[in-house]
């Protein structure tokens, strides 16, 4: 279930990488390692948002609930973007346009160019 307006997450596959999209609010659910993945589907190496999400200090306690496992996440400043962390480390998730605002700050990212990809595939995920 989508962590800001709990309606059921899309499942679309990008050259075997799965991406949680929820179609209403325009949310993006990332796990873990996905980021990296889809840079080196570009030919990168460990692509510098992920980085920059996965050092991020100072969490604030959130109020949405992680994908995966239900607990609360933690609420980082990425480049002045806020993203919701799970604390167990599952995944990320990216409020609309907070990926593109993130992938415009780090134009040598390698996932930019796969997210505008992405296809849908048969199955819905609950959460």
């Amino acid at each position: 279930m989508c962590p800001a307006c709990k309606e059921p997450l899309i499942v679309f596959e990008l050259d075997g990488v799965e991406i949680d999209r929820c179609l209403r609010c325009g949310g993006t659910w990332l796990d873990a390692g996905e980021i990296d993945q889809l840079a080196r589907l570009g030919g990168g190496a460990k692509d510098p948002l992920e980085t920059a999400l996965s050092t991020a200090g100072n969490p604030k306690s959130g109020e949405r609930r992680c994908v995966r496992c239900s607990r609360k996440m933690q609420v980082v400043t990425v480049q002045h973007v806020e993203i919701d962390r799970c604390p167990r480390g599952h995944g990320n998730w990216f409020d609309r346009n907070e990926i593109e605002t993130l992938i415009a700050a780090n134009k040598d990212g390698g996932v930019a160019k796969f997210l505008g990809q992405l296809q849908p595939t048969q199955s819905k995920k609950g959460g």
